[in-house]
């Protein structure tokens, strides 16, 4: 993944080493706060959520014994944005294999931003039957909310400018781990034209 164009990297959020740390501490805040981890199931955002999913469910499997199945979601039929997408928007599949009727769905995402893509998510959920509850987990808070919506669990919460984009870089679909802040390229600054010469002034009789 390279940076957007118009975009340069102001500043590294977390690098693969914190970015693990990070995980490992929200799958044991999960572990924690679940009161039954055999009814709850890590459904992930396509499409960096679902491997940070399944990097939860095997570190939850690690702490507790317990294996919490993963699914995935493709949203994006559901955004209330698809009147503006491509004629033929690409679908990726959408992968839950598995009951959520009477269970805890622990949606799973990236960055959480305005939170219009979880909106989505929780409309396509209700699709698939009835959970006892639904949790949100995301790597990155950025702010900037337009929904009432809130995460359970979060990795970093991260002051940005709306302008600017928080890039995730997985290891399963980048070929590395990492998280970095990009802002808006700065125009080159224009100097200022230079002055004229003064017309010599005419002397004086």
């Amino acid at each position: 993944m390279s940076v957007p164009a118009g975009y340069r990297e102001r500043r590294t959020l977390m690098d693969a080493s914190r970015l693990r740390r990070t995980l490992l501490r929200m799958a044991h805040e999960i572990a924690e706060r679940q009161d039954d981890l055999e009814r709850t199931v890590l459904v992930g955002v396509r499409s960096r959520g679902v491997p940070l999913a399944q990097r939860l469910a095997l570190l939850l499997e690690q702490a507790s014994g317990t294996r919490v199945p993963v699914g995935a979601l493709d949203i994006t039929l559901y955004r209330d944005d698809v009147h503006t997408l491509a004629a033929q928007p690409i679908l990726k599949a959408t992968e839950i294999p598995f009951s959520i009727d009477g269970r805890t769905v622990l949606l799973t995402d990236d960055v959480l931003f305005t939170g219009r893509t979880v909106r989505a998510a929780l409309d396509e959920l209700i699709d698939f039957g009835r959970p006892a509850r639904i949790e949100l987990a995301v790597l990155v808070d950025r702010g900037h909310r337009e929904l009432p919506i809130r995460a359970d669990y979060v990795g970093v919460t991260v002051t940005t400018a709306r302008a600017e984009v928080v890039q995730v870089r997985l290891l399963e679909q980048d070929g590395e781990d990492r998280v970095a802040l990009l802002g808006p390229a700065e125009a080159a600054p224009v100097g200022r034209p230079a002055r004229k010469p003064a017309r010599p002034r005419k002397a004086r009789a």
